[in-house]
């Protein structure tokens, strides 16, 4: 079992930086290929980036690609999520995932375990 918990969200404006945090529990957090998605009202979960668990390969959604990044910490069980140029259209629900993935996945169903969101708004 893995908990996630999500932070740092909140309010900022285009064109502006937020960097969102993941602290998961469990001693086997290495082991687990981590993602973060995203939900924005009356629209589907979306993938928007991903670290895979043993050799720190990354991966992202084309519309954040170039502007955030995705890293972990396995010493503090905490993956990251730096997110740059902000967009009006970035404004979502951020949810952290984990799964016991052989390779990176875009798919929200591929993934486990969840946190419950952190919200990011961007003002034009």
């Amino acid at each position: 079992q893995v908990q996630l918990v999500e932070s740092g969200g909140g309010l900022v404006q285009a064109g502006g930086s937020l960097r969102l945090s993941c602290a998961a529990s469990g001693r086997t957090f290495s082991a687990y290929t981590m993602g973060w998605f995203r939900q924005a009202p009356g629209k589907e979960r979306e993938f928007v980036a991903g670290i895979k668990w043993n050799d720190d390969s990354t991966n992202y959604g084309e519309s954040v690609k170039g502007r955030f990044t995705i890293s972990r910490d396995n010493a503090k069980n905490t993956v990251y999520l730096q997110m740059n140029s902000l967009k009006p259209e970035d404004t979502a629900v951020y949810y952290c995932a984990a799964g016991l993935l052989a390779a990176l996945r875009r798919v929200a169903d591929d993934y486990a375990y969840w946190g419950q969101g952190t919200q990011v708004t961007v003002s034009s």
